[in-house]
């Protein structure tokens, strides 16, 4: 196994390894232990890997020479570690090199530019909506610094690119075939998958991935990864799930054996398993009742994220998320989506001081075919001024439609702290429509829903529990919450189980390996914690600004007049409905009133808090 020397400071926590696969193909694995960007997917902070797949130069089973051929290159943020490492594993004085783009944005673009200053004979393999991307992006930069512009190596010339159809086949080396599946999403509408046919490897991109640091080749079951590519589902693949469920039956015709993703590791024995979990997990989305259009065009990537972020925190809330990339979507989709959306959200960069034509195009069509009863909310990116979100703006306020929330500007990309606010946000705008609906069902049910009068709900009521608050910290993000589902779970080791509903901002603190605080309120001495947590927050808000607090072992937040507290690890997530069921260990803990009683919550009906 051979790893790559790395030079600069940046890229000192990165290294890439190369796993043998087969007679003339092998895996590169970029490894980055670290958190790479702020971005939604990366939020559980356990590292990532970006695979790569390089077939070599040889004779194909018809006796042609092949010249080598690499799958689903990295972005530039591998670049110091990755071409070396390329270098390495092709023959010396190599200058022919073919490379399938399975994924274009402009990381990859910048690396894909640096392999053509080095292969003279590069050629890029795309689908269709890839080579046009591609062909947009190739001599696109980012915006520098003024009196920075010539201080940046000149870009070379776009190489030939060969545009693939639907099961097209590549002969290769060492008996290799190579069929290429065009995959397009919202997300990434350039998406392209590859199958090697005599092995059955399935180098899948984006789908099925997972941002986890390891050495491991394959994941040992489904449950060692199956928290992280729920998480990667949740941030990118469920605002666009009919679209994902469609590319999962497609990819299950094939003879697969292994799938092998562009982040994390290899699935085999369990990857049936997984196209499963894919489709379980789109179904609440597809079932939902409310529906938001989520409409963009993105060229750096930073619309995207904040889109992301927002589509997160609505899908929190039960309401199916729409995602259309506004450059690649057919006029009778769009104006099908706006109409049958209960929400609009719709996000622009600006680029030369102006909105792409796509947005400008998609804004027409939602003022003439959009009903201004229903609620909207604009945002977007931008360099140096954001002129394309202004115009969203104006021209929605003009039309009579009514905002959600203010304009969301960001200036390139969004932190963690904005990140979070993002989420919040979109699950503010999710709640109010499921109000929205309620208060209707109410006026044309004529009183409380049937499942408010159930007997077995009323019964379900009668369950009590403590009242308590829970509280975490983690870096610079913190949350908190009333928290009355709460029961001892274990005796050895001490641990007990808190029910999170899913719309929760703190749930995004609660992931295994997490630390939290609970915090046992005393029996009369409710009404100060009562009022500080149960009251609405903005989105991004402090929930403990004006409060005194003091600290657990690992810093996480205690409420000094609590009857008493435990600091925990969770150890286990369960999905229960509408709640996540977190099962922690205690670590450590203390009882501040000895004498105290513990404050237990009394409900008349199983139906809500």
């Amino acid at each position: 196994m051979a790893t790559s020397n790395l030079t600069s400071p940046a890229a000192r926590t990165r290294q890439v390894i190369n796993l043998p696969i087969d007679d003339g193909l092998t895996c590169l694995r970029g490894l980055s232990p670290q958190r790479l960007r702020f971005e939604l997917e990366y939020a559980l902070e356990r590292g990532s890997t970006a695979n790569s797949f390089l077939f070599d130069a040889g004779v194909d089973d018809a006796g042609k020479q092949q010249s080598a051929l690499l799958v689903h290159p990295p972005g530039k943020a591998y670049d110091e570690a990755f071409i070396p490492a390329l270098a390495a594993l092709l023959p010396d004085q190599t200058r022919a090199l073919r490379v399938v783009v399975g994924h274009v944005n402009p990381n990859r673009v910048a690396l894909l530019r640096e392999l053509a200053s080095l292969y003279s004979d590069l050629e890029l393999i795309a689908s269709n909506p890839g080579a046009r991307l591609l062909g947009e992006l190739w001599s696109q930069r980012k915006p520098t610094a003024a009196g920075q512009e010539n201080e940046q190596p000149p870009i070379p010339d776009l190489p030939p690119i060969q545009v693939m159809r639907h099961g097209q086949t590549l002969p290769l080396s060492h008996g290799h075939q190579l069929q290429l599946v065009p995959a397009p999403t919202p997300r990434w509408p350039g998406g392209l998958v590859a199958f090697e046919e005599t092995l059955g490897i399935l180098m899948s991109g984006k789908l099925f991935s997972a941002h986890i640091c390891t050495h491991d080749w394959a994941e040992a079951g489904r449950s060692a990864t199956e928290e992280e590519r729920r998480h990667f589902y949740d941030c990118l693949m469920a605002p666009m799930a009919s679209q994902v469920d469609s590319l999962v039956e497609r990819l299950e015709e094939l003879d697969i054996s292994t799938v092998a993703p562009g982040h994390g590791p290899a699935i085999d024995t369990s990857w049936r398993s997984l196209f499963n979990d894919y489709r379980r997990w789109g179904e609440s989305q597809q079932q939902a009742s409310l529906s938001v259009a989520l409409l963009f065009a993105s060229a750096y990537g930073n619309t995207a994220a904040i889109a992301d972020a927002l589509a997160q925190g609505v899908g929190r809330t039960g309401v199916r998320i729409t995602s259309l990339n506004c450059e690649f979507t057919p006029p009778e989709e769009l104006i099908n989506t706006i109409k049958t959306a209960d929400g609009i959200l719709i996000g622009s960069p600006t680029l030369g001081g102006h909105a792409p034509t796509p947005i400008v195009s998609a804004l027409g069509t939602l003022l003439a075919e959009g009903d201004r009863g229903k609620p909207v909310g604009v945002f977007g990116s931008f360099g140096w001024s954001g002129e394309a979100i202004d115009l969203l703006e104006n021209k929605l306020r003009d039309g009579g439609f009514r905002f959600a929330f203010e304009p969301i500007r960001i200036k390139f990309s969004p932190d963690a702290s904005m990140i979070r606010t993002l989420e919040e946000t979109g699950t503010r705008f999710g709640r109010q429509l499921r109000k929205d609906q309620q208060k209707q069902q109410r006026r044309s049910g004529g009183g409380l829903s049937e499942s408010r009068s159930d007997p077995a709900v009323l019964a379900l009521g009668r369950v009590v529990g403590s009242l308590c608050v829970l509280t975490a910290r983690k870096g610079d993000l913190s949350g908190a919450m009333i928290a009355s589902w709460v029961t001892q779970a274990s005796f050895t080791p001490p641990g007990f189980t808190v029910a999170v509903a899913k719309d929760r901002a703190v749930e995004a603190l609660m992931h295994i390996g997490d630390r939290f605080a609970l915090n046992v309120l005393a029996e009369g001495q409710t009404s100060g914690p009562m009022k500080q947590f149960l009251q609405p927050f903005e989105p991004g808000a402090d929930r403990f600004a004006g409060l005194e607090l003091n600290a657990s072992p690992s810093e996480q937040p205690l409420l000094p007049d609590a009857l008493a507290w435990m600091e925990a690890t969770v150890k286990q997530r369960m999905e229960c409905g509408d709640h996540w069921l977190i099962y922690a260990e205690a670590a450590y803990g203390g009882v501040l009133d000895s004498d105290g009683n513990t404050a237990v919550h009394q409900r008349r009906s199983g139906a809500s808090y």
